[in-house]
């Protein structure tokens, strides 16, 4: 399939296949693309916690809305942002563009010491809203990913984010979870398998300005 066939094929799945698992080479190709997803000024504030236990899917069905898609699939995507988010991450990002560029401090310096700034002037709550707008992008990546692979998913915002945090001890990694997603393959009974996809026609959605 091309990509428009891949994006045509999914939806967001409502019952998964319990007796089918992804393999370790998927799950490596999805944490590869979240790593290479873009984010604002490249810092990627993100984090991916990859869940594959029955027992932790369990306890987080109840606090995500008992969709059961949490337990059936094969593998729980969640996705974080940091807690408290400092301008040591700044640093740290151009540590690591010198490590890997080697680019001289005269370079990098003036871009560096803005960025510091333009952190250093935002809330807690505004850098929360920041990051939490790059989780989407990354949810985003990995949702046309997963289509390209022909793995099925579900995003789901549905779920309560500070029990997420106690379950999976999100706090000791300074991290929040914003966003959730299911990884597996579709149940052959699943009532929105054979669903035509619905969509506004190219020009009720496009506009173009030539």
């Amino acid at each position: 399939m091309n990509i428009i066939d891949n994006l045509k094929w999914r939806y967001a799945v409502k019952k998964f296949d319990t007796n089918k698992e992804l393999s370790e080479a998927q799950i490596q190709v999805l944490k590869e693309a979240f790593n290479l997803t873009a984010t604002s000024y490249g810092l990627q504030p993100l984090k991916l916690v990859v869940i594959k236990n029955k027992a932790i899917q369990e306890k987080l069905v109840s606090v995500s809305w008992n969709q059961p898609q949490i337990l059936q699939a094969s593998h729980l995507l969640v996705i974080c942002i940091q807690d408290n988010y400092t301008t040591k991450e700044v640093a740290s990002y151009f540590n690591l563009v010198q490590k890997v560029r080697k680019t001289p401090d005269e370079i990098i310096n003036p871009f560096k010491k803005f960025l510091t700034a333009e952190i250093a002037k935002k809330t807690q709550e505004e850098l929360f809203i920041s990051n939490k707008n790059q989780a989407y992008i990354a949810l985003g990546n990995l949702m046309t990913v997963c289509a390209s692979q022909e793995i099925d998913a579900c995003p789901m915002e549905g779920f309560i984010p500070e029990k997420y945090d106690e379950i999976l001890d999100l706090k000791k990694h300074n991290l929040k979870s914003v966003l959730v997603m299911p990884v597996g393959f579709r149940a052959e009974d699943d009532y929105m398998k054979a669903l035509i996809k619905v969509r506004k026609e190219l020009s009720e959605s496009i506009i173009e300005i030539n």
